[in-house]
């Protein structure tokens, strides 16, 4: 949708250091300063846009009364990984610094997606965690966020193999797309042979299957051991760091996210993800609301 008028918002369309962003403000007079909410679309990087979300982000503005800030981050491949993530920081970083001038209390902003959104407010936190020259972020709000790239094979891809819209092969064949890589690739990473096992037994403490709960674990068969295949490792260096995959950070960094919703749907391929980074966070006394859908899907 355009941006088009709304009897109850203010709607822009600004830049935030550079980045398309569309801002929606209440119409009504606030007693004192709102909330901001920083909005950053799903689309595995790939897809959706500022006016894809129009809706959504209509609604969180009158629901909220919060200030809404919607951020038209550059899409790939024509703009190259790490661009979009560079991108949702800038305006982030932006917003905080001059929140004051929208009616919004800097100390009251949280940073929000769904999907590859969720992976970008993920890595905006991690990154601005230790930062004193700015507002800390209030809260993260993280929607069926994917997190990590080491393994396919988690239960909830084989209980969602082939579920609709984003199945297991599909979440591999975005991601190479999304990297502009060779999707002959696909094979071999949803086998987990671009995983040395030196980096398995590191990250094994917080990418296993043990740690979801039993009850989410009906019906798992371990995957059988697959070979390591160096060619392929040295394919796609991206998928090993953080701000890609923010479930690899240090512990030094994870323990200093704010406050942290993370919702999970039952039939989705990245429900694991949600449940790992929610241990992950308590594992490290940071406050997490959870929410999941049982009847939802990504």
């Amino acid at each position: 949708l355009p941006a088009c008028r709304d009897s109850r918002l203010f709607i822009r369309d600004l830049h935030f250091h550079g980045v398309p962003v569309r801002i929606y403000l209440p119409r009504e007079p606030s007693a004192s300063k709102r909330r901001g909410v920083i909005f950053f679309h799903g689309g595995c990087g790939i897809f959706g846009s500022i006016r894809s979300y129009e809706r959504i982000c209509r609604y969180i503005a009158r629901k909220s009364d919060s200030v809404v800030v919607s951020v038209g981050y550059h899409l790939a491949p024509e703009h190259k990984y790490p661009a979009q993530t560079l991108e949702c920081l800038a305006a982030t970083v932006h917003f905080l610094k001059t929140a004051g001038t929208y009616g919004v209390d800097p100390a009251r902003v949280i940073v929000s997606g769904d999907s590859v959104g969720g992976t970008y407010a993920a890595s905006v936190c991690q990154q601005l965690g230790h930062r004193a020259d700015i507002p800390k972020i209030r809260a993260q709000v993280l929607i069926y966020p994917f997190l990590q790239a080491l393994n396919f094979n988690l239960p909830s891809h084989q209980k969602n193999a082939a579920i609709a819209f984003l199945s297991r092969e599909r979440t591999v064949h975005f991601i190479l797309k999304y990297l502009n890589k060779d999707c002959s690739l696909k094979e071999p990473i949803l086998a987990g042979s671009h995983v040395p096992e030196s980096m398995n037994l590191k990250y094994r403490k917080w990418i296993n299957p043990d740690l979801i709960p039993q009850v989410f674990k009906l019906g798992y068969k371990p995957p059988p051991l697959t070979l390591f295949l160096p060619q392929v490792h040295a394919e796609v260096p991206e998928l090993f760091e953080p701000c890609f995959s923010p479930l690899l950070a240090e512990d030094a960094v994870v323990c200093g996210l704010p406050d942290t919703c993370i919702v999970t749907c039952e039939h989705d391929v990245l429900r694991d993800e949600g449940l790992l980074y929610k241990k992950r966070l308590e594992d490290n006394n940071v406050r997490v609301t959870w929410h999941h859908e049982e009847k939802g899907f990504h």
